[in-house]
């Protein structure tokens, strides 16, 4: 039996074994023969993605879920898919190209698209590998593409019905512009970073002969503005003031001139402004601001747009600044500035500056036509399903979080000027008028066209577009009456949970909430929801709180936790590709200091579990390696006691059915127990705790099973005096309390689990094809004994006390203590009678006596337990001499790190120079110093009296 385990925990000779072995059984497919379903969608990586820690915290919630639900006898489909990434792919394939010193227009869409397709078959794998590697248990043979054709026939559907209803439109509004790219990019793709910059101060002077309300002349004076982004004065609409502001009050509709400019604009009151910011007066410029663009719309203010599409200034500018890239425009406007004496002052000054998470260029906002989503219709549908309960956030406070978004939703810009994605379904003809339909041909018939020359639009679809449909495109949704015979529809559809970070509740899951329930309908025509509850979890930080991110030189690869790599391996990693190299030489020295050695392997059960046990409520998830390595001699401790556990009963007889008649206090408590642990861990995942999970996992099998239970078996089954009945009893339950534990722990640790279990399943008649497939403990409540968890507290108290004693007189294991016990009501009289047998032979207590609670004790060693003492005389168990000798030069040794640490912290040059931490630390030490001297000290003056 024990050979089939090695001597040593080593996971990396098991967990691709047993993963081949699921995925090629079928075990990972759903049934559809049980009474209830739970199905659950894999957010779409992207196709051109590799593991981050993100994906492995979200993976392995989800994979936790998904087998705890099939082992609790659900149909379960774990639906698994990457999306298309169209700037992320693009760009890929963009560089490649471009190191053979192509362009994709020198290859033109179509040799370019077959380009991109040809990457995806030989890359394409990658992601969906390495989630492998993580144990998640995905349907692989439904695997989906959100470019698959069925997929896509699904988006065409589901625009082209969007535009019939009137809900889909194309209109020039302003947009997150990438210069680099030359696209609209949505908010998420912005990465506002903190900069220096400056802040530039501007006149506006009055035009002349006019008055203020007070009937002043306004001759000479102007209006004051302080800008971040001056060349975008050219556009300038109006300036905009408080009304509350009484500063400006009698100044609300004059007229002033734009600097650099032959135009005059008026001065008016918006709600936008804010008072106690700079001077109180902002410019308004509609075509390059968002909130601009707000006020403007407002007040009917001339939009002007001053940039083309590549970031140069067009023809609206004043012709000195046409052609000119906007920073250079930039340099010269503030020269000119300076030259006509309408620029003030120049301030450094703080500022967020929006960059593309790609191309890594400023973002400019830009006004462009663009394809759109009317929301607020949709909207509606999707907020009565949060506010009636049909779909939950947990935990519950992001509730809020997505009532604010939804309520002051804006309409939903669905374009991109890229070539792979899904082609926008629209045509136009050579005068510009649009028509939309699934193709070209239906277009012709529907629109009566003939043979009209028409020009397919060349934008294709927000990613997120698709990826709003994911729910029900993945599932073969068409959209007609074949959908209520579509099994795999009608059993897993609405999926149960979405399990996904809170920084994109908006980008997808409302989006995905709007668009299935007005796409997914019952057969009465009730809408869908695409889940009933949505479980939002923090984003994953660094040991210091820090967003991991290459620029930072944080970040952690799962499979290099998993693997392990060495030093020089992980310095090559994150020093490569950097966006600034200049960070390099920083980013190495920060990895060589914090990982001397490498990372060392842990294994994928220890990285899960981890993921597991940092899986709070809290919007930040801090990693920290010391907890990987932690749960990695968890995992460790598992596999020793498992060896532990065959080599007490192989070749041994193990009772076939449960005595209870021949269990004495360890089994009736090691059974009670796991019944609360069963229920702890129920609890926990029904309430998406997977944090409160480990926990229980963890106390019972370390504390309990292992560090207890294991250790109150040895001399049960190593004394001859015990009947070889309860000895068979004993082993039957070390070896089902171990099998039971392996499945509650299964979930969050597939493999580890899996590879005991087939070794000690079948030894108690619990065998299977796989523990994925076998049942998930629930508690049996006439199991539990609350007088065997009060006995057994007791008996860990005393023997826990006793120990300490023994320890704190430096006693060997092999001398027998004699214990006094005082302050002992009747109950814990009659509970220290039922265990004393126990406590003596564990605690190696030669005899157990009372003091009334009067009673003088003699001289003793002491420990509390509760509220009784514990005490063991120190009489003719040392010799007070030499002990007195050993305490004197450990005293000697504590007050010269005494007197060390004292002279630096009187020294005011090492107090002032030094680091607050450092300073702290040595306090800390200090002060623990003290207390061990004094501690010495007191055990001397017990010593002197004998």
């Amino acid at each position: 039996m024990s050979s089939q385990m090695s001597l040593v925990y080593n996971p990396s000779s098991f967990e691709s074994k047993w993963y081949k072995t699921w995925e090629e059984n079928g075990y990972f497919r759903p049934s559809f023969d049980k009474q209830q379903s739970f199905s659950i969608v894999l957010p779409p990586p992207n196709v051109t993605g590799s593991l981050h820690m993100g994906h492995g915290f979200n993976n392995t919630i989800m994979d936790a879920l998904t087998r705890y639900h099939r082992m609790k006898g659900c149909n379960t489909l774990w639906q698994g898919g990457t999306d298309h990434a169209g700037i992320a792919t693009q760009m890929v394939v963009e560089r490649q190209l471009g190191l053979q010193g192509i362009s994709r227009h020198d290859l033109g869409r179509e040799k370019f698209l077959e380009k991109v397709w040809q990457w995806k078959e030989q890359s394409g794998s990658t992601m969906t590998n390495q989630i492998r590697r993580l144990g998640s248990s995905i349907d692989w043979s439904r695997e989906r593409f959100t470019m698959d054709e069925d997929l896509s026939q699904v988006v065409k559907e589901v625009f082209v019905r969007l535009h019939e209803q009137g809900l889909i439109y194309r209109g020039k509004r302003l947009v997150n512009w990438d210069i680099k790219l030359q696209t609209a990019i949505s908010d998420l793709e912005v990465e506002n970073r903190d900069e220096k910059g400056f802040m530039y101060h501007v006149r506006y002077p009055f035009v002349a002969g006019q008055t203020d309300a007070n009937g002043l002349s306004l001759d000479g004076k102007y209006m004051h503005i302080a800008t971040t982004r001056p060349e975008t004065i050219l556009a300038d609409g109006c300036l905009a003031v408080h009304p509350d502001d009484e500063r400006y009050t009698a100044v609300v509709g004059k007229m002033v001139h734009v600097p650099l400019t032959d135009r005059v604009i008026p001065v008016l009151a918006d709600e936008y402004p804010d008072p106690e910011f700079g001077t109180g007066c902002v410019k308004i410029t509609p075509a390059h601001d968002f909130n601009d663009y707000e006020v403007g719309q407002r007040h009917d203010i001339e939009i002007i747009n001053l940039m083309n599409l590549d970031g140069t200034m067009n023809n609206n500018a004043p012709a000195a600044y046409r052609g000119l890239d906007r920073f250079d425009a930039r340099t010269k406007i503030i020269e000119d500035l300076t030259t006509h004496e309408f620029l003030e002052k120049i301030e450094p000054h703080e500022l967020k500056r929006p960059y593309g998470d790609r191309s890594g260029v400023v973002i400019e906002p830009l006004l462009t036509d663009q394809w759109y989503v009317k929301i607020a219709p949709l909207a509606k549908t999707a907020i009565e399903a949060v506010q009636d309960g049909r779909i939950k956030f947990v935990p519950e406070q992001y509730t809020n979080m997505y009532m604010a978004w939804m309520r002051d939703i804006q309409d939903w810009c669905i374009s991109r000027q890229l070539w792979w994605g899904h082609r926008i379904p629209a045509w136009y003809d050579e005068v510009g008028n649009v028509y939309v339909g699934r193709d070209e041909k239906e277009v012709r018939q529907k629109y009566q066209l003939g043979d009209m020359a028409l020009r397919q639009d060349e934008d294709v679809l927000d990613t997120w577009f698709s990826s709003a449909l994911w729910t029900f495109s993945t599932l073969g949704w068409t959209g007609t009456d074949a959908d209520f015979d579509n099994e795999i529809l009608q059993n897993f559809h609405p999926t149960s949970v979405l399990v996904t970070g809170f920084d994109i509740i908006f980008f997808w899951v409302a989006r995905m909430i709007m668009m299935t329930m007005h796409f997914v309908k019952d057969k009465d025509g009730t809408p869908q929801v695409p889940f009933k509850t949505v479980y939002v979890h923090g984003l994953v930080r660094d040991a210091e709180g820090q967003k991991m991110s290459k620029s930072k030189g944080n970040v952690l690869d799962p499979l290099d936790l998993i693997d392990g790599i060495d030093l020089e391996s992980l310095v090559a990693k994150r020093t490569t590709g950097l966006m600034n190299p200049k960070d390099a030489s920083k980013i190495e020295k920060a990895t060589r200091k914090e990982f001397a050695e490498g990372i060392a392997a842990f294994g994928t059960d220890a990285v899960r579990f981890t993921f597991c046990a940092l899986a709070n409520t809290g919007r930040d998830i801090r990693f920290d390696l010391k907890r990987v390595e932690g749960y990695r001699n968890f995992c460790n401790k598992i596999w020793n006691a498992t060896r532990f556990v065959l080599m007490n009963v192989e070749g041994k007889t193990i009772a076939k059915e449960a005595r209870a008649d021949l269990w004495e206090l360890p089994e009736r408590w090691i059974v009670s127990r796991l019944q609360k642990c069963e229920q702890a861990v129920n609890l926990a995942f029904d309430t998406y705790r997977l944090d409160l999970a480990a926990q229980a996992i963890y106390d019972f099998i370390w504390n309990e099973y292992c560090d207890w239970y294991l250790e109150l078996t040895k001399p049960v089954l190593a004394d001859e005096q015990v009947s070889e009945e309860r000895k068979a009893e004993v082993r039957r339950v070390l070896l089902s309390v171990l099998e039971v534990a392996l499945r509650l722990a299964h979930p969050l640790m597939p493999f580890i689990t899996e590879e005991i279990w087939q070794v000690i399943a079948p030894m108690i008649d619990r065998g299977g094809k796989s523990i994925m497939l076998s049942q998930f403990p629930v508690a049996d409540e006439q199991k539990i004994s609350e007088q065997a968890e009060s006995d057994m507290a007791w008996l860990q108290g005393l023997i826990g006390a006793v120990r300490n004693i023994r320890g704190e007189m430096k006693l060997g294991n092999g001398v027998k203590l004699p214990v006094l016990l005082q302050n002992i009501n009747q109950n814990e009289h009659d509970t220290i009678v039922r265990i004393e047998p126990l406590f003596k032979a564990l605690a190696k207590v030669e005899s157990l006596d009372y003091l009334a609670s009067g009673e003088k004790a003699p001289l003793s060693s002491s420990a509390v337990v509760g509220s009784a003492v514990v005490l063991v005389p120190m009489k003719g168990l040392i010799d007070p001499a030499a002990e007195l000798g050993r305490l004197q030069k450990e005293l000697d040794k504590l007050t010269k790190q005494h007197d060390q640490i004292a002279g630096k912290l009187a020294n005011e040059g090492f107090v002032a120079k030094a680091p607050p931490a450092v300073v702290e630390a040595e306090k800390a030490k200090l002060a623990e110093l003290i207390g061990q001297i004094d501690k010495v000290k007191g055990n001397m003056n017990q010593l002197k009296s004998l």
